[in-house]
């Protein structure tokens, strides 16, 4: 050993065990978009054929939209937020709040090894 050489420990963290069973599927953004559109528009108690008049969208497709079964696009998205007192930019940050909710995230149990 030289003399410049750290007395310090080097830490090095352990990785968390593999998950037993299936991996946890990660949740589609369709999914995540079309619940928060569901949840808003149920909150309002207002009907799906109200919120597709008022966005200017078909009430099948603001359906199928609010099921997760089509990707809508953004100028959709925004009409269907709008109609709903939404902007945009709110509809996706209470999808990504969601998404954040039912991620299930790495946990470590605090052990590491000390070299």
């Amino acid at each position: 050993m030289s003399q410049h050489a750290s007395n310090e420990a080097r830490v090095i963290p352990l990785r968390p065990a593999p998950p037993t069973g299936p991996p946890a599927r990660e949740p589609l953004w369709r999914d995540l978009v079309g619940d928060v559109l569901r949840r808003e528009r149920l909150a309002q108690e207002r009907t799906l054929k109200d919120v597709a008049d008022t966005a200017r969208i078909s009430m099948p497709y603001l359906s199928e939209v609010e099921r997760g079964r089509k990707e809508a696009s953004s100028e959709v998205l925004a009409a269907a937020a709008q109609a709903l007192g939404l902007g945009l930019g709110d509809l996706l940050s209470l999808a990504q709040t969601e998404l954040t909710r039912s991620t299930p995230k790495a946990s470590y149990d605090g052990l590491c090894l000390v070299a």
